[in-house]
């Protein structure tokens, strides 16, 4: 009986750590920045949006560059000099005295956060054994969507009960728990000589094109849940339904959890579209129910159907833009797929912030509820019509007639 590769390491356990405190305070920070611009500097609402949205600008921005040297810097030298940046920038966020300022301290933070998760991204790719390629992405993104969870839920209770200096302290004590973690850890590096074919000027040379289908399917997931991360709030305040929604995102994590050991498996045995299309229908049926909800528990309902789905799919989705890959391009090709998923994530509260003024928040909603049905025909034409036919192929080479 072949005994599987071992996933629970030292390092897998070190790299997800890290990845999930570098996340946890960007979400910490992507729910507190906006209001707390606006009480401190007195900006509008265009202004606080645009010091929330910046950081996401920096790191889509760095994205595609670290993807391309991180094997030529060298992968542990990108990760603990983009954490100490990130350490940095965070502590910095107590000398701003002006508006400025803070908006040229937060496109620091995000380019150093571009270049810390590229690299967490490509350690964890590397460190993941093939056989167990999406149980063990699953596991690793289970670090992003707990942040994803947490991050917000933490961010509120500070600003409902403690200063904003509180805020900033959190941030600063996460990005340390990433960098003192990170320095315990083993980092494979990548073959020195097939870096030297990556030189140039070419589009291939900053995007992963093995990968861009499932990315650009990610960025528009990314968009229609950046109406959860953005908006959820006001919904819910509208509603009567704050108490529930600060519970939301915790629903969101237990649910994900509980699913988890059996996604990843399921993703390596039967492939990805039988865990892909459920998870989308999950992710579309949940949209539908939080467009509805004027009850707490319809709210928490809904957290759970979206944190099953939204969850499965995005990291089924990473680790199908890591396996479509070369060995020697997955820094690429996670760059390439993050580069897609910060840049709907970062664009769709600007642009759903135009249309609020006329549809109301359940309008927006209801809208989101529509286009995440229309994800599972994107997914269809990116990656799931390919993934179907290759399927066929190998069951007609087991099985000839």
């Amino acid at each position: 009986m072949n005994q599987k590769p071992k996933l629970w390491t030292k390092d897998f356990l070190i790299v997800s750590s890290a990845n999930f405190f570098l996340f946890l305070t960007f979400y910490v920070l992507m729910v507190t920045l906006t209001i707390y611009t606006m009480d401190n500097f007195h900006a509008s609402q265009a202004q606080a949006g645009l010091a929330s949205s910046i950081f996401v600008l920096g790191a889509v921005l760095v994205r595609p560059i670290a993807g391309k040297k991180i094997d030529q810097i060298g992968r542990r030298k990108m990760l603990l000099g983009s954490l100490i940046l990130f350490l940095l920038s965070s502590i910095f966020y107590f000398l701003v005295d002006s508006l400025s300022l803070l908006l040229i301290d937060r496109l620091v933070h995000g380019i150093s956060f571009g270049l810390a998760t590229t690299a967490t991204g490509t350690i964890a790719a590397d460190i993941i054994p093939n056989e167990r390629r999406g149980e063990g992405t699953g596991y690793f993104a289970m670090s992003t969507n707990l942040a994803m969870a947490f991050g917000p839920f933490v961010g509120l209770l500070i600003t409902q009960h403690f200063s904003y200096s509180i805020i900033f302290y959190a941030a600063s004590l996460f990005a340390a728990f990433s960098l003192i973690a990170s320095t315990f850890m083993h980092v494979p590096e990548g073959e020195k000589e097939r870096v030297a074919q990556q030189k140039g000027f070419k589009i291939g040379d900053y995007f992963e094109k093995r990968a861009l289908p499932i990315s650009i399917f990610i960025g528009f997931a990314g968009f229609t849940y950046s109406s959860i991360l953005s908006y959820l709030t006001s919904f819910a305040k509208e509603l009567n339904l704050m108490d529930a929604a600060s519970f939301f995102f915790v629903v969101f994590a237990i649910f994900l959890l509980v699913s988890r050991p059996f996604t990843g498996r399921m993703f390596d045995v039967k492939g990805e579209n039988a865990v892909i299309y459920p998870s989308l229908l999950l992710f579309a049926v949940g949209m539908v129910i939080l467009s509805q909800s004027h009850h707490g528990i319809t709210l928490l309902i809904a957290g759970a159907l979206i944190g099953v789905g939204y969850g499965t799919f995005q990291s089924s989705c990473q680790a199908i833009s890591i396996k479509e890959a070369p060995a020697n391009r997955m820094g690429l090709a996670t760059s390439t797929y993050f580069t897609m998923y910060d840049f709907g994530i970062g664009v769709g509260p600007f642009l759903l912030g135009f249309l609020i003024p006329f549809t109301g928040f359940q309008g927006l909603f209801i809208g989101m509820s529509i286009l995440s049905f229309v994800l599972i025909a994107i997914y269809y034409l990116a990656h799931g019509k390919k993934a179907s036919a290759r399927k066929k192929m190998q069951i007609e080479e087991r099985f000839p007639a």
